[in-house]
């Protein structure tokens, strides 16, 4: 089966920079159209490689109300959309859970979880009715193992990785499939959210002693979107470096 996505519309959020970018220049170059949501749009005209996109939109994710306007948007402008990739994402401030505040919580898990279902509200009963869909969530390994002193992180990622397992099972029936990627540590500006002796504690879990690149993240979602991952769905792809345990 062809892995091409010529004539293929995507969604990325939070792709102005980062992972998200990455991930969008790859879809890109691999024939998509790619819509960029991004609270700010920015970075894609700071001197750099250059990336046009095909439509950029600033979108808060964790408004639905914006999310449904700009989806809706998107399927005027181009008349469907096939793939979703929820990769908008915050880590959050490092402090033990007695310590964590209440308002940053809430933020965390509004971005990092909700957004995701909402993002995936919309983009389900589009797909659903046209019979073919790509959803591809950024979750992390810490969704799978849980990080000391990152909770909201672990517990949104956790979130986002049981919620995409029950809606593949709700449209496994509708030629959509829906997966998540879980990365290690990844060199992005989250990390200047985090403390050293945190960046430190990370890099020493990952077997392979580096952290993983943008492009190794981009490549893996590109697969996972194109229509040569027929028959994967409610499954995690690992990008850990060999830390991943199940």
């Amino acid at each position: 089966m062809r892995d091409t996505l010529d004539g293929q519309t995507a969604v990325v959020t939070g792709a102005a920079r980062g992972i998200g970018r990455g991930i969008a220049e790859r879809l890109a170059a691999d024939g998509a159209r790619v819509i960029v949501w991004d609270r700010d749009l920015s970075p894609l005209r700071q001197p750099g490689p250059p990336f046009t996109p095909a439509a950029a939109e600033v979108v808060d994710v964790a408004d639905f109300h914006a999310v449904e306007r700009a989806f809706d948007a998107a399927v005027a402008s181009f008349g469907k959309v096939d793939i979703l990739v929820n990769n908008a994402g915050i880590n959050g401030p490092v402090a033990p859970t007695w310590e964590y505040a209440l308002e940053d919580w809430d933020r965390v898990v509004a971005i990092d979880m909700t957004a995701v279902f909402y993002c995936c509200r919309v983009a389900a009963r589009h797909m659903r009715e046209r019979g073919y869909g790509r959803i591809v969530t950024i979750a992390s390994i810490a969704g799978k193992e849980g990080v000391p002193y990152i909770p909201a992180y672990s517990a949104a990622k956790a979130g986002v990785i049981g919620f995409s397992k029950a809606l593949a099972k709700e449209l496994c029936d509708a030629g959509v499939t829906v997966n998540c990627i879980a990365p290690a540590m990844t060199e992005t500006e989250l990390m200047r959210e985090m403390t050293p002796d945190h960046i430190a504690r990370m890099r020493a879990k990952i077997p392979m002693g580096r952290f993983v690149k943008i492009e190794e993240i981009a490549a893996m979602c590109a697969f996972i979107a194109s229509p040569a991952c027929s028959f994967t769905t409610g499954f995690v792809f690992d990008v850990t470096g060999g830390r991943a345990t199940y």
